[in-house]
């Protein structure tokens, strides 16, 4: 049965930079000086130092962004925000085509992730013309994961090569995480707008012999800690639950899910880690968890730093990274989605 590769990820983030603006937006959601204590504590500790956006942060110290999209008192509804996210989203997705070191000749299959916004005909369409690929194209779209959602892009990726050898599918994952703020002043919320962002990144997955090797697939549900991560839609957009509690839920119920994900080797034998840098506080507990030294996560947290929390498209940027940097060995791709669901690739670089 034919190896299967990821041959090539190219990746965008929108012009707009807006992790400092959020950072002295955000105290003026909270109500108490305590909270703005504490908020101010944690952006500190964030580890992040830049985040893109399709929002331009507005210049006006009472105002987040230049289109008033964000405005104090009426934050938008639902359909405003999808509105906004069929308006950007195809573009981001083409800009990370156009990084992508592969000729897009004989593509026939494309994988669409996201969570982060719906309309049809959706961004699957717009792309197929876009890049001019065959209208025959067959598409799949991989809705309301979250973050883990790029593994399970690689991984229906995988079975179309291993059951069509001569297959070249295109996986996109593509989020819009800042058009869905919420005017709260619940501090654990708040905090969870502090890491994400926007951003694309598409893949080109064939059985060519170039990139890296995919070698298998698992899978680890903590349903003791399934209400700590939740994603549903509600009248003024998509409410996000991200607890404080995750990283000791991940730090607490990854061990014994680690032979079933790792097909039976131990962490020692793996050397390339490309985690999901969901936040500081989720490398740290995955870090003490597998007993790894702070080298291995070195490339999941420079991510972070420079571009936050992008969902599904996060760990694709990681995988990224470890290309360009002509990374060589055995490798795990591991994201956390709702659930709480572990999701791993294993790899060879």
């Amino acid at each position: 049965m034919a190896t299967v590769y990821l041959n090539a990820i190219g990746a965008a983030v929108p012009r707009h930079e807006v992790h400092g603006k959020f950072v002295a937006y955000a105290p003026r959601l909270l109500g108490c000086p305590r909270q703005r204590r504490l908020f101010a504590r944690m952006a500190e500790r964030a580890d992040i130092e830049a985040r893109y956006s399709v929002l331009a942060p507005h210049p006006d110290p009472e105002r987040l962004d230049r289109d008033d999209f964000y405005r104090r008192g009426a934050f938008p509804g639902t359909a405003a925000r999808m509105q906004a996210y069929e308006r950007h989203a195809a573009d981001l997705a083409f800009a990370a085509t156009l990084d992508l070191d592969a000729g897009l000749d004989g593509v026939s299959h494309l994988v669409v992730a996201t969570c982060t916004g719906f309309f049809a005909p959706g961004p699957d369409l717009q792309l197929i013309d876009r890049l001019s690929l065959d209208r025959g194209t067959e598409r799949t779209v991989v809705g309301f994961m979250g973050c883990s959602a790029a593994i399970n892009a690689l991984k229906i990726a995988h079975h179309i090569v291993r059951s069509q050898p001569d297959a070249r599918i295109l996986v996109v994952c593509l989020e819009l995480c800042t058009l869905h703020l919420q005017e709260t002043d619940d501090l654990e919320q708040v905090l969870s707008f502090l890491i994400f962002a926007d951003g694309c990144a598409v893949g080109l997955v064939s059985a060519e012999p170039r990139g890296l090797a995919l070698h298998g697939f698992g899978v680890a549900v903590m349903p003791e800690a399934a209400d700590q991560i939740s994603w549903r839609i509600g009248d003024a957009g998509f409410d996000m639950r991200l607890s404080g509690e995750v990283p000791g839920a991940i730090g607490r119920g990854l061990p014994p899910h680690l032979p079933a994900l790792l097909a039976g080797r131990s962490p020692e034998a793996v050397a390339l880690w490309a985690i999901h840098p969901g936040g500081r506080s989720v490398l740290d507990a995955v870090q003490r968890a597998l007993e790894l030294p702070a080298e291995r996560l070195r490339t999941s947290r420079e991510i972070l730093r420079r571009y936050g929390n992008m969902s599904s498209a996060t760990v694709m940027f990681v995988l990224k990274a470890m290309l360009e940097d002509r990374a060589r060995g055995s490798g795990c791709a591991m994201a956390f989605g709702p659930g709480l669901v572990a999701e791993a690739m294993l790899f060879e670089a």
